[in-house]
């Protein structure tokens, strides 16, 4: 196995990380790919001890309250490698169980989007959590970082919810454009999908050549081995690839993500948002 052939999963420590790998190890297996799971520890150096230090006077007074400050730093990060080790070690079995090949482990310090950056040359596939630490505590339907994440990377995500279990039925979102058709051709060279029924579904605006792109689709994928049904059906996007992946038990959803810039998104909302919450299955967003 080539190292730029391996699935990254980024995981935390929530209860999340356990679906990150359990759907890592799937891939990997099915790609014939090495797994890694990378932990990034999050320096925070405004959150201090908890202690006092306001009344810290005498001779070298400042020189003493660093070097208390540093040893406590040194502890704490200390701390949190060790815990993060223990953390990663369970995983790492819990990938073997699950069919992967002796998965690597690592942990770094930094932020998680320079992370991945740095990395993505030598990644096949992405794999996070839609919610990760940081939601345990709130009521967010989406964590703070998938979307920066997602629009910094250019190799395909796997965003998957809180349970996963391995794919019967995919749904391609498609739409015609540049990257839902590569996205076709992606999926019909990829071993990842192989033997698994690939439906696709055109909504929004009716297009004069909506159906002739919808045609090229379905006769892509069944010329490389596929059942491909194919569905135009008008009508909000959202809702309609929302209803057919109840309607057709759709166990994992493939669309483009985030195409129009970090502006209009905030001014106009995002579609890939909006579609991560109303699906609510694993989603292979496509950049």
């Amino acid at each position: 196995m080539l190292e730029q052939d391996k699935i990254l999963a980024c995981v935390d420590q929530s209860r999340f990380a356990e679906t990150v790998t359990d759907a890592a190890a799937w891939a990997a297996r099915r790609l014939g790919a090495s797994l890694e799971l990378l932990h990034i520890i999050d320096r925070h150096p405004e959150i201090a001890s908890g202690a006092d230090h306001s009344g810290a006077i005498g001779f070298n007074a400042q020189q003493t309250l660093l070097a208390t400050l540093a040893e406590e730093d040194a502890a704490r990060g200390k701390a949190a490698r060790e815990q993060g080790r223990i953390f990663l070690n369970r995983l790492r079995e819990r990938a073997i169980e699950r069919g992967a090949v002796a998965p690597d482990v690592r942990q770094r310090h930094g932020d998680l989007q320079e992370a991945l950056v740095e990395q993505q040359g030598r990644v096949r596939l992405f794999v996070l959590g839609r919610r990760g630490e940081s939601a345990e505590s709130t009521q967010r339907d989406l964590g703070r970082n998938v979307e920066r994440v997602v629009r910094a990377l250019k190799k395909p995500i796997l965003a998957v919810t809180e349970d996963f279990c391995e794919p019967r039925r995919v749904l391609i979102a498609f739409d015609g454009g540049g990257m839902a058709r590569r996205g076709v051709e992606l999926v019909a060279r990829s071993p990842l999908f192989q033997g698994l029924p690939v439906h696709l579904l055109m909504s929004g605006k009716a297009t004069k050549d909506g159906a002739k792109q919808l045609e090229w689709a379905r006769s892509t994928l069944e010329s490389a081995g596929f059942e491909a049904p194919a569905a135009l059906v008008p009508g909000d996007p959202e809702r309609v690839i929302a209803s057919a992946v109840r309607e057709q038990e759709i166990d994992l959803l493939i669309m483009g993500a985030y195409s129009h810039s970090p502006l209009r998104a905030l001014l106009l909302g995002s579609k890939t948002s909006d579609l991560l919450r109303s699906a609510r299955i694993p989603t292979l967003l496509l950049r």
